[in-house]
């Protein structure tokens, strides 16, 4: 499916940029920076715009969104954004009764870590996102409109939206245990304990989370990332067999979306580029060959495996993304600059490189330190 002539890589805003090109394999005037969880979190503004809404609220406001997406975009000059969202969005969206209490996480009405519970939930069918994911779409319009005026200093291009999801087996792991874990045994156990209850969840929720992604893409994001959370948690033999499969059904959503190559012979098959696609996982450093395998154009690494190693593991030809440990922003700087600058160096042995944290940024986070870090990104990765 060609995206749609309005959409920013369609019109040529963003197939140039320094990310998406990154995220294709080809390097350009400096390495490209932006940070996840960099939309709230540690900028006194979004505290103060979000006084008195709750998370979820303010993740369905498309002024809201919008401009907490654009935040970070305007005080730091990264060179992406990334929407403003949370991975549950798509359940509250259906109707699935969550809420998300603050110092604790997305906590749902009843736990679905049986047959039954599953059942009740693949009731719901996902099909109905589409009709409630008007207040996504139009986020990410009222972003991608703003963001055209934003870019990074010396980028000859807009800076380009990243769409976020969470991955199947994060979303599964929160409903199977009705809330957050430390362990996700309840999740481990129904994957074993009950197989076939285990691929319908895993078939739901990667359906889910695929209409979700693929709804920010249509509506103007550049790339798409999937984000699994709790995937460090499985073996190696069973996130293949029982998490991967659906992680590949969620990407699926964003494979056939393509664009025409701006200034390119249309009759020439390479001439069109699908959507890049990010996959990023937390403690995955020995999934990271199977990550891959999901089919993504782009893999995250944490920040547990330096990126010359990582770039060994998921083989020849893979552009990486990260993996600065978040906790070295606290840091004294020439702490934080040699760290920087190592990330950088390991990071030369991949095609392309995206310089990133290896997690999120911390609330309590200097907002100040990511904007030293960006500069010298700019200035280091030339």
């Amino acid at each position: 499916m060609i995206l749609s002539p309005r959409h920013p890589l369609q019109a040529g805003l963003t197939h140039d940029s320094r990310l998406v090109r990154a995220y294709r394999g080809e390097r350009s005037d400096t390495t490209p920076v932006w940070f996840m969880r960099q939309a709230g979190r540690s900028l006194p503004e979004y505290r103060e715009l979000r006084v008195g809404t709750r998370m979820l609220d303010a993740c369905l406001d498309p002024a809201m969104a919008a401009e907490i997406t654009l935040q970070p975009v305007r005080r730091h000059r990264v060179d992406a954004g990334i929407f403003f969202s949370d991975i549950v969005v798509p359940l509250k969206l259906v109707g699935v009764d969550v809420e998300i209490q603050p110092g604790k996480g997305p906590v749902f009405g009843r736990a679905y870590g049986d047959a039954a519970g599953v059942a009740e939930l693949t009731a719901i069918d996902p099909a109905l996102l589409d009709e409630t994911s008007a207040p996504i779409a139009e986020a990410v319009e009222r972003t991608i409109a703003e963001l055209a005026t934003l870019t990074s200093p010396g980028a000859p291009t807009s800076t380009p939206l990243i769409g976020f999801a969470g991955a199947p087996f994060t979303l599964a792991a929160y409903l199977t245990e009705g809330g957050p874990s430390k362990d996700h045994l309840a999740a481990r156990t129904l994957m074993h304990a009950d197989p076939g209850a285990w691929r319908a969840l895993m078939e739901w929720t990667a359906e889910l989370t695929g209409r979700f992604l693929r709804t920010q893409v249509l509506a103007g994001a550049s790339a798409a990332q999937l984000f699994d959370s709790w995937a460090g948690a499985l073996s190696l033999a069973d996130y293949e067999a029982h998490v991967a499969p659906a992680s590949a059904a969620a990407l699926a959503h964003v494979h056939d979306l393509e664009y025409e190559v701006p200034g390119a012979d249309a009759a020439v098959a390479a001439a069109r580029r699908s959507v890049p696609v990010v996959h990023f996982g937390v403690g995955t450093g020995e999934l990271l060959g199977a990550m891959r395998g999901v089919g993504v154009d782009v893999v995250g690494v944490d920040y547990r495996v330096p990126l010359d190693v990582a770039a060994l593991r998921v083989g020849e030809g893979v552009p990486l993304q990260g993996n600065l440990d978040p906790a070295l922003l606290a840091a004294p700087w020439p702490v934080l600059e040699r760290a920087v600058r190592e990330v950088l160096r390991r990071g030369r042995v991949a095609p392309a490189h995206v310089f990133n944290l290896g997690h999120g940024v911390p609330p309590e986070t200097d907002p100040e330190s990511l904007t030293r870090v960006v500069e010298l990104v700019h200035e280091a990765g030339r």
